[in-house]
């Protein structure tokens, strides 16, 4: 095995807690996606010179990472994202600290990523990277370029927003937005099905993005197609076996055959709009998702 071969298998053996990391992070599963990325670039510029701690390494640059695109977010002033079906995630939790593992607990679903996106960058990262991945208050100070007091009182701003949306009702909030998206989903679910072009373009975007992985693919076409009206074309009469589920817990649809399903649709869904849709053929992928039928 050469020197490149070795890092991978050793990346790879980190990437499940990366993604987890800059999905909470960020909100966004395709943002999470470009930040791992980003941290694979650099270690293979270093080629793992010098690297005692690996995953801490590679924890502090994809902290980095975020924090330099949830700034960028805030200068453009975009926005909040949506938040986007969670990936399955492995909480370091503080064995015996019983306000850790509430804080925790309250942090797991889509509710917690509202109430996120109204932290500053150092807020989110200090809380996300300390309540939820149990990352000291020492290595977080450098990221952010504060002190570790700074560090822990940034934290602390972070966790008293998140139990004062819990206290205000935020899981209400969560369960309303779900029902919203949901209703844009079928909305784009029974134009498909009808075959109302204009009604299907109406649900969507003006830069809405279609991803497809390999398998999901549609006759051989290109795996990202950009556009409404392009996109639109590509589903107008052709979701009449699409089934409505929760696709980790958000709206979307499946396409099955003999009981097994063969394409996922993930959504995400901005002010009322899709904005993104992602095709999921790949069997592996659709294995670890958690798929919830819903009535059609």
């Amino acid at each position: 095995m050469d020197q490149h071969d070795w890092l991978a298998k050793r990346f790879e053996e980190h990437r499940t807690h990366l993604e987890a990391v800059a999905y909470r992070m960020l909100g966004s599963r395709t943002d999470a996606d470009d930040a791992v990325q980003e941290a694979w670039v650099r270690l293979g510029r270093t080629g793992g010179d010098g690297i005692e701690n690996l995953g801490g390494w590679l924890t502090t640059v994809v902290a980095r990472v975020c924090l330099d695109m949830l700034r960028s977010r805030e200068s453009r002033r975009e926005d909040p994202l949506e938040a986007e079906p969670e990936p399955r995630l492995r909480l370091v939790k503080e064995a015996g600290d019983p306000e850790h593992e509430a804080v925790v607990a309250d942090s797991v679903g889509l509710a917690l990523l509202v109430v996120l996106d109204t932290l500053t960058p150092a807020e989110r990262l200090a809380f996300v990277l300390h309540d939820t991945f149990g990352v000291p208050f020492e290595e977080i100070a450098p990221i952010i370029g504060r002190s570790p007091a700074a560090a822990r009182q940034l934290a602390s701003r972070g966790r008293r927003r998140v139990r004062g949306a819990r206290a205000a009702g935020g899981r209400s909030d969560a369960a309303s937005d779900l029902a919203r998206r949901r209703a844009v989903v079928d909305a784009f679910l029974a134009a498909s099905r009808s075959g109302e072009f204009d009604a299907l373009v109406a649900v969507l975007d003006p830069d809405v993005v279609l991803r497809m992985d390999g398998a999901g693919v549609m006759s051989g076409g290109p795996t990202v197609v950009r556009g409404r009206e392009t996109i639109a074309g590509q589903f107008v009469g052709r979701a009449k076996a699409a089934r409505p589920v929760l696709v980790d817990g958000a709206p979307g649809l499946v396409w099955m055959e003999r009981g097994r399903p063969q394409v996922v649709f993930a959504f995400i869904v901005r002010h009322d709009r899709i904005s993104e849709i992602e095709l999921i053929g790949d069997p592996d992928r659709i294995a670890a998702l958690e798929l919830s039928a819903i009535g059609d």
